[in-house]
């Protein structure tokens, strides 16, 4: 099992940018593949984006879809998701999962972080 911290939510304003990070323990992190989820209140959480352990390979919700941007350096253990033009519906907490196939699927991840709140004021 790989364990999983969530960094670098904040409060920004619509349009803002933000970097999350997701830093994992253990060699074995590159070997599985990393998403994004995140949970409003009140709401389920939901797919963001993946990443294959390669790093070519990558998926995105339709809500993520050119504002967003996953990223992962296995040499730091490390998965960024890049959050471009944000806006007020992006607020959440967002959290980072493994899996051991490339999939959209969040009740497929496991080894979620602790997550990282994001806040997007209007």
């Amino acid at each position: 099992q790989v364990q999983l911290v969530e960094s670098g939510g904040g409060l920004v304003q619509a349009g803002d940018s933000l970097r999350l990070s997701c830093v994992g323990s253990g060699r074995t992190f590159r070997s599985y593949a990393i998403g994004w989820a995140r949970q409003a209140p009140g709401k389920e959480r939901e797919f963001v984006a993946t990443i294959d352990w390669s790093g070519p390979s990558t998926y995105y919700a339709d809500s993520a879809k050119g504002r967003f941007t996953i990223s992962r350096d296995n040499a730091k253990n490390t998965v960024y998701l890049q959050m471009n033009s944000l806006k007020p519906e992006d607020t959440a907490v967002y959290y980072c999962g493994s899996s051991h196939v490339l999939t959209i699927n969040v009740q497929r991840f496991g080894s979620w972080g602790q997550g990282t709140q994001v806040t997007v004021s209007s």
